[in-house]
């Protein structure tokens, strides 16, 4: 009985071990739903109704979460702002500052048929140096929405 319950300890430790040395390779629709409430929370705490858009490392919607109150626009602002994140590999205010006329990516947002948002709010979601998805946040001001999505990122080592 102990020999078959040393054997039993042993297998989860090693499947432990295993999963967390395995690459994370995407969020998935779970986890983008622990974040997403997570996200929400706080900015309801915050009082801002916001649309809250999670994406996969191509780019892909896994989720998309409107909370009562959010602006209509918010939702496709949010959608381009997850894509973005992964897509350029950065946050969406940090390409902001680079896309301002004389920068490096002036004009960026004219391109990938008008999949590029350049407004704050948007961030890579990543384990380690791996892009595993992205989180956008839209409803208040750039700054506002790049709060949320930094939070976002903070909490999400907790959700996966």
């Amino acid at each position: 009985m102990e020999e078959k319950y040393n054997q039993s300890v042993i297998e989860a430790t090693v499947r432990e071990v295993l999963k967390q040395m395995a690459p994370h390779q995407k969020i998935t629709l779970k986890e983008a739903k622990r974040l997403t409430e997570a996200v929400e929370q706080e900015s309801a705490r915050r009082g801002q109704q916001s649309v809250i858009a999670v994406c996969n490392p191509e780019g892909n919607p896994v989720l998309v979460h409107v909370m009562d109150g959010a602006f209509l626009v918010s939702f496709d602002v949010a959608v381009k702002k997850a894509y973005t994140a992964v897509a350029v590999k950065m946050s969406t205010m940090e390409l902001a500052k680079l896309s301002q006329p004389g920068e490096t990516f002036y004009g960026l947002e004219q391109m990938d048929n008008g999949r590029i948002c350049i407004l704050g709010g948007g961030v890579p979601l990543k384990v380690g140096e791996k892009i595993i998805g992205g989180l956008a946040v839209s409803g208040g001001t750039g700054e506002e929405d790049d709060s949320l999505a930094i939070y976002g990122q903070s909490v999400l080592k907790e959700i996966l």
